[in-house]
């Protein structure tokens, strides 16, 4: 069984996109090759047996992963450092120190459950059936998430003062709040998220475990619930989503390289290609977007495309 270039750069440019915008990779992942038929239903099969395709889809989320490191470089170099400030004085001393603390923390849920469930979940629920279900099931919790939030018209998560108490986590804060450097006020926001508040964002990331539920998504919903503004939830779920997609991607990385899968190498360094590239553009429109529009366009095309592939894969 081999994947094609055509195959693999088609599927790099849904996984680039897909990844990032809460309509699920993975679902459309699953969705497309059935939707196609043919060759390409043998070809990019989830659930066949020695199907190279997820070792396919592995090296597509490493490109995405460092396509979101890239854009967020600055972010990273001030979390990384104020963990290595937090490991030579076991204090928490800045926003970004704090903030990092919390994404190491909010990864531990997502961490544990894929390592214990997302083999089990891909073979059963890997299909086109499941997957519209879980594609519709998406867009109904995100505009539900959208109406909720408009009825309850709940305040959004704001800094109210430059200094004072940051919740369960001890920090100092001296620093006067960037308001010229959108990126820096921004992180400075979500350092100020409770661990509880932290944690349960960062375990929504787990409903991404299903095909079809988008990780991006369920975390910009568990934040909207918490209050947050888009542009922050989106922007904490990115940031989350690096080190998992890219821990993930380089555990798995050595299936792509087994003797069995040799014959799609050139088209999965293809496929990342353009995988990485897109992904980058995406979040570069995302943060954007979200700083002004809201999650109810992507939910109508859930309903509608999990909807319409239900009665497609279950009449023909």
């Amino acid at each position: 069984m081999a994947i094609s270039y055509l195959e693999s750069i088609i599927v790099g440019a849904l996984q680039g996109v897909s990844e990032l915008f809460p309509v699920s990779s993975l679902g459309h992942s699953i969705l497309l090759p059935a939707w196609v038929g043919g060759k390409w239903a043998d070809d990019l099969s989830m659930s066949a047996k020695d199907s190279p395709y997820l070792a396919l889809l592995v090296a597509m989320h490493v490109a995405t992963a460092l396509a979101l490191v890239i854009f967020f470089w600055r972010d990273w170099v001030r979390i990384l450092q104020g963990l290595w400030d937090v490991a030579l004085t076991r204090q928490i001393r800045t926003p970004e120190a704090r903030l990092g603390v919390l994404l190491v923390i909010a990864t531990i849920p997502v961490g544990l459950a894929g390592l214990l469930l997302e083999k089990a979940v891909r073979n059963y629920l890997g299909t086109p059936v499941p997957t519209s279900i879980f594609l519709a099931i998406n867009g109904f919790v995100l505009l539900s998430a959208e109406i909720m939030r408009k009825r309850d018209h709940e305040p959004d998560f704001v800094l109210s003062s430059p200094t004072g108490r940051t919740g369960d986590l001890s920090m100092e804060d001296t620093i006067v709040l960037p308001m010229t450097d959108p990126a820096r006020a921004s992180d400075v926001r979500l350092s100020r998220l409770s661990v509880r508040d932290a944690t349960l964002i960062g375990a929504a990331q787990i409903a991404a475990l299903f095909p079809g539920i988008s990780r991006s998504g369920s975390t910009i919903v568990a934040g909207l619930f918490k209050g947050m503004r888009h542009e922050d939830a989106a922007r904490f779920a990115f940031l989350l989503a690096t080190p998992v997609i890219l821990a993930a991607g380089v555990l798995k990385m050595p299936e792509l390289f087994k003797h069995e899968n040799h014959a799609i190498l050139g088209p999965a360094f293809a496929g990342s290609v353009v995988a990485g590239v897109l992904s980058y553009i995406s979040v570069k429109f995302l943060t954007a977007y979200f700083e002004t529009k809201t999650l109810t366009p992507f939910a109508i095309y859930c309903l509608v495309a999990g909807l319409g592939s239900l009665v497609w894969f279950t009449i023909r």
